[in-house]
């Protein structure tokens, strides 16, 4: 046991020892400090597996409580794309052009909106659309230059009750289909079919009209409905203007229009403090919608009966609407739609968004109008359809009075497709228009299939979209001829 103590003791003795000599003072004299030891560099933060949600976006509180506040969005849609022009295309007057690779604005936007107590709202919107090289400006000789900034909404609301509001200016409460009240924000598809918007830039301003309105819920069902002032447009057509039995918008139409959409929720129950439905919600509801609208307007159309007659003899320049017999006609517009959206599998992150909707359109006969968005081609195109304006670049019959389908699908892939930072959501999309102005000279139904695919680097807020479309070229309407367009659209909205 001694042997054990000894050692036991001498141990103890040496670490005492150590222990006083870490506390000593430096010795004395000028000799420098030995340097401190390295700091251990700090850990790395672990990156984030997935982006963090957008959330509110740009609000400003104005009250502690954010009962009262400002919000901002703005948004820009840019394409880069290629196109097979229609027949007889040209990139400017007398310049052909078979295929164009262009750079375009299809939208850039912003949006205002406060709500100083929940009974009150005021809503600005302004923006500009569709310009690229060869169009949508307003430079003085230069058709591509300067695009005009222009008002696309601008409302003030008042909330009566919980299941009525009612609102006035220019405004966006459309009626016939929920498309018609689309987000551009969370498209399914790269865009919409412009058919969903059939009167866009003729009685309306790009999609809005001046008026007043009334929207709401009650219970299940939500409604919105409006009577408005419709715009004057094409005031420089007359009756010996236009073609024989091809109606046209009625330059002296003062008649109110009355449109209206009602749509029942099964599922969840969608916002519409604003009216922006939303094309996809990539999983975060579950959205089973129902819905029918309409829009009316007395005496918006006009056509003449009969060939022209000369002008009554020594009076050249009589009025036609004076000795050129013409007909009015009541623009009626209805329709009916399905939503669906829904998770398939949360942890996988998989959700399913499915549209459609049915279009009945009563312009007057024959009425057929060709529409080419962010048209590459400023000039040239074939004139075949009557009444319905050149078909110049990517035009094409968008809408006429008759009838038109639109169906829209897409499928959100799991999140370990991509990684944890993006995902990916394919999707497929269908229009069919039966309108009468072709059947009169022959010319087959109109078909167009987008092809595409979302990547989502932040949910809609950060996305490309890359889309193929199959497009037919009327320029020789009685043999079809369909072109491709191949866009990629890169969008950012904060």
């Amino acid at each position: 046991m001694r042997n054990v103590r000894y050692p036991l003791a001498l141990s103890a003795l040496l670490l005492a020892a150590a222990a006083s000599a870490q506390v000593q003072p430096p010795p004395a004299g000028n000799q420098p400090s030995p340097p401190p030891a390295p700091q251990a560099p700090a850990p790395a933060s672990a990156a984030p597996t997935e982006s963090v949600p957008y959330g509110a976006g740009l609000k400003l509180p104005l009250s502690p409580d954010g009962s009262k506040y400002l919000r901002f969005i703005t948004w820009h849609q840019v394409w880069t794309r290629f196109n097979q022009n229609n027949t007889g295309s040209q990139h400017t007057s007398g310049d052909p052009q078979r295929n164009t690779f262009d750079v375009g604005l299809r939208r850039s936007r912003l949006i205002l909106y406060a709500q100083l107590n929940p009974r009150f709202l005021i809503l600005t919107h302004i923006g500009i659309n569709n310009q690229n090289a060869v169009g949508g400006g307003v430079g003085i000789g230069d058709p591509g230059k300067k695009p005009q900034l222009f008002v696309h909404e601008a409302i003030v609301e008042y909330k009566v009750i919980n299941q009525l509001s009612v609102g006035a200016g220019l405004h966006y409460q459309n009626g016939i289909s929920r498309m018609t009240r689309a987000s551009t924000l969370n498209f399914l598809a790269f865009d919409a079919p412009i058919t969903n918007w059939p009167t866009i830039e003729k009685t309306d301003q790009f999609a809005r009209y001046m008026g007043i309105y009334a929207k709401g819920r009650i219970g299940k069902l939500d409604y919105a409905v409006a009577v408005n002032d419709p715009f004057v447009t094409s005031p420089t057509a007359t009756p010996a203007t236009v073609p024989t039995n091809v109606a046209e918008y009625y330059p002296r139409n003062h008649s109110k229009n009355f449109q209206g959409y009602f749509a029942y929720e099964f599922l969840d129950q969608e916002a519409n403090l604003l009216p922006y439905a939303v094309g996809s919600y990539l999983g975060t509801k579950r959205v089973f919608n129902i819905g029918a609208g309409f829009l009316f307007n007395k005496n918006a159309m006009f056509s003449r009966p009969g060939a022209l007659p000369p002008p009554p003899t020594g009076q050249p320049g009589a009025d036609p609407y004076s000795y050129v017999p013409f007909k009015t006609h009541n623009l009626g517009i209805w329709s009916a739609d399905v939503f669906f959206d829904t998770p398939l599998n949360k942890e996988a992150g998989t959700a399913f968004t499915a549209y459609a909707v049915y279009y009945n359109f009563d312009f007057g006969p024959n009425y057929v109008r060709n529409i080419g968005i962010l048209n590459p081609s400023s000039a040239g195109g074939s004139t075949a359809i009557p009444g319905a304006g050149t078909l110049r670049g990517n035009a094409f019959p968008t809408v006429g009075t008759g009838s038109a389908l639109y169906a829209q699908a897409g499928y959100l892939l799991p999140k370990n497709v991509l990684g944890p930072k993006a995902r990916l959501q394919p999707y497929a999309a269908w229009l069919h228009g039966d309108y009468d102005g072709l059947e009169t000279i022959g010319a087959k139904k109109v078909n167009v299939l987008d092809l595409g695919a979302n990547l989502l680097l932040d949910g809609h807020n950060a996305k490309l979209t890359l889309n193929y479309r199959a497009r037919p070229d009327y320029s020789n309407p009685q043999n079809i001829n369909y072109r491709p367009e191949i866009t990629l659209q890169t969008m950012i909205f904060l």
